[in-house]
């Protein structure tokens, strides 16, 4: 979606004390701003709101690295073991309430909330054509930047239509996650009676997106009943379909296909710098899983992050296309050139694995400007078709409909050019996924919510690395009143 370069909406949490002079944490101080308790006066205003709402999905790139670090698909990489060392404590399963990354998920996400609620709180101001679905997509976002926060902390403080300040923000204290996903689910379900099939807007939320996200809030509680039927309204809209080339499913020319279910719209503009990755207006996970000072054809250099596991491509049967397309082996690469010799590469002091992400990685023809570390241009795909086709699979197979299973999932597998199989358990489908998904940040939360996660990650102690900790500043600035999760 299209950025706006000023924002009357300040990047602050709901909860968080980052500002400790104003009455409520969206007022507004410069004399060159609109009051912030007039703004919600026309029509443009509301829309101006909904694209400062849009803004903080910027953050998914977070969830893209957490969700493939944190388990068994890949590890931090980098320059150094203290170049993003939060990303290195959760790789080692030694991250604590002090961690710059876990931080920055819980403060963006709740940002993103508040600028959903500032519309919803003034949602009754004045009418319009086109106003329900401004207030619909609202409560999407509202719905997905909840679902980010309860899968990765759990409870959370539960703040709906309204901001506040700064006396309420250090009593309110964590909301039991039932009542989170309850809010998530009656969002959803509204956002889905209003939305249509088709977005207002390149990159903005539609009925099958809505619908979606709402069978994946219903999955991970285990509720299969309810998924299944949600996912079956996707998948008999005839909305989506497969696309026909898994190779071409992730450049930047080939987004908004019609495997796309929703995806985190960017450009190849900078907007912010190292100091501010959630002010860029390009995707930060491309540029930081390059290839560290790769100078050759197909590929740009980049800063190795996020590197996939030898256990993750030894996963893959050899004749699965997807391995490919999913994991570039970058040694076999330089060798299949015609002039090998002549290109290089670095290797970073953060571990090397001789993988790379290859659905995001920064190629020639896709770099944006003027730092192409931070400017590119290729989209997050939050939920794909084939997602929901697993998912659906999931949900259908834990209620006994096994061979209705079988066939969602052989119809991902045929379409990536390898065979059906026989879906004869659980975790058949739950390896699909993995194959079907991996570098797209979903390994580690599926991981927990089936139970799997001590069987597959090294380090994981149950009953603690289920949930990340809570960070220990924000419970400070909460006035003590967030308790800390188990084991931290």
């Amino acid at each position: 979606m299209r950025k706006v370069n000023f924002y009357l909406f300040l990047l602050i949490a709901a909860v968080m004390l980052t500002s400790t002079g104003c009455k409520k944490f969206l007022a507004v101080d410069p004399p060159y701003t609109q009051d912030a308790e007039n703004f919600f006066a026309t029509q443009e205003d509301y829309e101006r709101a909904l694209t400062g709402a849009y803004d903080l999905l910027q953050a998914s790139f977070l969830t893209v690295w957490i969700g493939e670090i944190a388990s068994d698909n890949s590890i931090a990489g980098g320059e150094s073991v203290n170049d993003s060392q939060g990303l290195h404590q959760i790789d080692n399963m030694t991250h604590g309430g002090v961690n710059n990354e876990l931080r920055n998920v819980l403060r963006w996400n709740y940002a993103g909330v508040t600028r959903a609620n500032y519309i919803l709180e003034h949602q009754n101001n004045i009418d319009f054509v086109g106003k329900d679905k401004i207030i619909a997509e609202a409560r999407f976002l509202r719905a997905y930047y909840y679902f980010e926060l309860v899968k990765f902390f759990g409870d959370v403080p539960l703040i709906i239509d309204k901001r506040i300040g700064i006396e309420e923000a250090i009593k309110i204290t964590r909301s039991p996650k039932s009542e989170v996903y309850a809010q998530i689910e009656e969002d959803l379900t509204y956002a889905a009676s209003i939305l249509g099939t088709v977005a207002a807007q390149k990159g903005r939320a539609t009925k099958g997106a809505a619908l979606s996200l709402l069978g994946k809030a219903y999955l991970y509680q285990n509720k299969f009943v309810e998924a299944a039927a949600t996912f079956d309204q996707v998948i008999t809209s005839g909305v989506y379909s497969l696309y026909a080339d898994y190779g071409q499913l992730f450049s930047a020319s080939n987004e908004n296909n019609s495997e796309t279910v929703f995806d985190v719209e960017y450009t190849g503009l900078e907007g912010g710098g190292y100091g501010c990755l959630i002010c860029l207006e390009g995707n930060a996970a491309v540029g930081f899983q390059g290839i560290r000072q790769y100078n050759g054809p197909v590929y740009g250099d980049g800063n190795s992050y996020n590197l996939p596991t030898q256990a993750l491509y030894d996963a893959f049967s050899p004749i699965d296309p997807r391995r490919g397309f999913s994991i570039l082996d970058i040694d076999a690469f330089i060798a299949a050139q015609a002039n090998p010799a002549d290109i290089t590469y670095a290797i970073g002091a953060g571990g090397h694995t001789g993988f790379y992400n290859n659905k995001y990685i920064k190629r020639q023809g896709e770099i944006g400007l003027p730092d192409n570390d931070l400017t590119s241009p290729v989209n997050y795909r939050v939920i794909r078709y084939a997602d929901v086709l697993l998912m659906a699979a999931e949900a259908h197979y834990k209620n006994g409909n096994t061979s209705y299973a079988q066939q969602l999932v052989n119809q991902v597998r045929v379409r990536a050019g390898i065979q059906g199989i026989s879906v004869n358990s659980i975790e058949v489908i739950y390896k699909e996924r993995r194959f079907e998904l991996s570098g797209e940040g979903f390994r580690f939360f599926d991981l927990v919510r089936t139970g799997q996660a001590a069987q597959f990650i090294d380090g994981f102690q149950v009953g603690k690395h289920e949930l990340f900790p809570i960070p220990q500043v924000e419970i400070d600035l909460a006035g003590g009143n967030w308790s800390q999760n188990p084991g931290y």
